[in-house]
């Protein structure tokens, strides 16, 4: 007969929750549309461990019934007895009936709580959708796309996973448990002792060899991590590495933490590995205690034969639950960890609600759609990322509509901060910013994207096809629209040469060049056609061929729009219509290109720089 428990990765440390109970109550709470269908999935549970619990009673009786039957020695001569074959069949369908029951009751139980986890994990990663669109750009500023990516993969797969089968386990082993235990106890008390006291001698040594065997996995888990980052680490500096001669270095580094993940991992693995051969020791020693005293008990005629058989399937039913106590509960910890990671995520500062302001920026008084001219008037801007903590000083500046503005000047000048106040990615500290008149804080931020065409410096483009990146995210855009959009940039003989054209899907069989991606990416703004465009150091990652081509397609975008271009190469921007200077927060200086250089001052100090790294 097998051992009595099961074995996993006894000992393996676990991932647990800073407030265990807080973090199910959260995940309750969040689930308790469900409520009702886990309640009658543990019920369900129950009545199956209890059909399990009965069984070995039937089965003791079914024995005993054919014991009774059997040959038995009358005065030293054989006395043939009949077997109660009626009663036999009778015990045998109530144990089919039991059995059969147990597992439509844990077919139901399985089915439903992996039809609530599953939509519980679901709308988990819709309210994480809906909430990624909620928060500010000060978190994403703050937090890495790893650790957001994780919470929506592997702490929501964490509790879709593990909820349904931990819940389900605990309530059908403590059944099993109290129910075999009492059951035991009803048929013999000292068979039940001692059946009893070997399973705590197996939990004793259980919980020595987890103790012993926990801080080698804690060193499992550490050298692990050693070996990932060094391996990641050397092949994304693989050039580095072989231009500095750096080959031996990391050939030692890695066999030292390749050493320390072997060391720690066969130590952990030994000794969790040792668990399962002592319980089935345990668990065989006490089939071998309840057989002795069994019989002892059986001829004095304390027990009947079935009360043994019957013990022999109570010690399994008792112990079997210890080891899935210890899965359960190691379940509900990572369980409760990545829910209360999920919650904390949830429970961010949102963006202010701005479902009562009125959409004004191209809309006219009465709902009807109006263009917008593109003023942008800057008033007295103060921001600082941190309260009292100013990287915006004093900025102000008059745009009109259709003018090229140019904003110039050092790293942390505060360019692009500028950008994204404008925006509306980030809410100012004093002052106002308006377009066409209107204070952009008195419309919904929607209503300010709107006016906005980006091209950035970093290109993205996701997996779709040509036409589908091209008209990202706007309605009712034709064929003709995007293959207009793609021959002014310069790109459309290329795209008819792709495989299906402009529905050639874009991923790693048909991929582009950096450049292409950047006249992919002006393409998009074109077809965007808003009033106002950002150029954000569009040119900066590309040859000087390459330049031209997006320089020239840049120049057939801005016509008619008024445009903010961000450059550090000023080459790009000498003919803007005003040059706006930064340095520390503030504007130094505001010309043309001629005006700011017949100044002698900072533009022309970064200007005659530039053209003398050029020579």
């Amino acid at each position: 007969m097998p051992g009595p428990m099961g074995h996993g990765r006894a000992g393996a440390p676990v991932e647990k929750a800073d407030d265990f109970g807080g973090a199910l109550k959260e995940l309750m709470r969040f689930s308790k549309r469900y409520i009702p269908a886990i309640v009658i999935a543990l019920i369900l549970g129950v009545g199956g461990a209890i059909c399990q619990i009965i069984g070995p009673d039937y089965l003791g009786d079914m024995t005993d019934e054919i014991t009774k039957g059997l040959p038995a020695l009358v005065h030293g001569k054989p006395v043939l007895r009949s077997i109660d074959m009626t009663a036999v069949t009778r015990i045998g369908w109530t144990l089919v009936a039991l059995y059969v029951g147990y597992a439509l009751l844990s077919y139901v139980q399985s089915w439903m709580m992996a039809t609530v986890t599953q939509r519980t994990a679901q709308r988990l990663r819709a309210a994480i959708d809906v909430k990624m669109n909620k928060l500010p750009l000060k978190y994403f500023d703050e937090h890495s796309t790893g650790d957001v990516m994780s919470r929506i993969t592997n702490d929501v797969d964490a509790v879709g996973q593990t909820l349904g089968q931990s819940l389900g386990t605990l309530i059908s082993s403590v059944t099993l448990f109290v129910g075999s235990l009492v059951m035991m106890f009803a048929n013999n008390w000292i068979l039940a002792l001692c059946a009893v006291g070997a399973t705590l001698l197996g939990m004793v040594l259980m919980l020595v060899v987890m103790r012993f065997s926990q801080k080698y996995f804690v060193k499992q888990q550490m050298a692990l991590g050693d070996v990932n980052g060094h391996v990641e680490e050397m092949y994304s500096g693989h050039t580095v590495v072989k231009a500095f001669g750096g080959e031996a270095d990391a050939i030692r580094r890695f066999e030292r933490y390749n050493n320390d993940l072997y060391d720690s991992g066969w130590k952990s693995q030994f000794i969790s590995g040792l668990m399962m051969p002592m319980m089935n020791l345990v668990g065989n020693l006490g089939y071998v205690v309840v057989c002795v005293v069994g019989a002892a008990l059986a001829m004095n005629g304390s027990i009947e034969f079935g009360v043994i058989v019957a013990f022999m399937l109570y010690i399994r039913l008792f112990t079997q639950p210890l080891s899935q106590f210890a899965q359960a509960f190691q379940n509900l910890q990572r369980c409760a960890a990545g829910s209360e990671r999920v919650f904390t995520f949830l429970d961010e500062p949102e963006l202010a609600d701005e479902s009562d302001k009125q959409p004004l920026l191209g809309y006219g008084s009465n709902g009807e759609i109006t263009p917008v001219e593109g003023r942008v008037s800057f008033e007295h801007v103060k921001f600082g990322y941190e309260p009292n903590k100013l990287v915006i000083h004093d900025f102000s500046a008059d745009v009109e509509p259709g003018q090229k503005v140019a904003i110039v000047g050092p790293t942390g000048a505060g360019k692009t901060t500028m950008v994204n106040l404008l925006m509306r990615f980030y809410e100012i500290a004093g002052g106002k910013i308006s377009i066409d008149g209107i204070d952009t804080k008195s419309v919904p931020r929607w209503n300010v994207h709107d006016q906005f065409s980006m091209v950035l410096q970093d290109t993205w483009v996701f997996n779709g096809t040509v036409r589908e990146n091209v008209a990202y995210a706007k309605e009712d855009v034709t064929d003709e629209q995007v293959v207009a959009a793609c021959r002014a940039v310069g790109l459309d003989r290329y795209i008819r040469s792709l495989p299906n054209g402009y529905d050639t899907v874009l991923d790693e069989s048909a991929t582009l060049s950096q450049g292409q991606k950047q006249l992919l990416t002006i393409a998009r703004a074109m077809v965007q056609d808003s009033p106002i465009l950002i150029l954000d150091e569009a040119t900066s990652s590309v040859d000087t061929r390459t330049e031209e081509l997006i320089q020239t397609a840049m120049d057939k975008l801005t016509e008619g729009r008024t445009s903010f271009v961000i450059a550090h190469r000023l080459s790009t921007i000498r003919d803007a219509d005003m040059i706006l200077v930064m340095r520390d927060g503030d504007i130094v200086e505001r010309g043309t290109h001629e005006e700011l250089l017949a100044k002698h001052g900072f533009y022309a100090d970064i200007y005659n720089a530039q053209f003398t790294l050029a020579q």
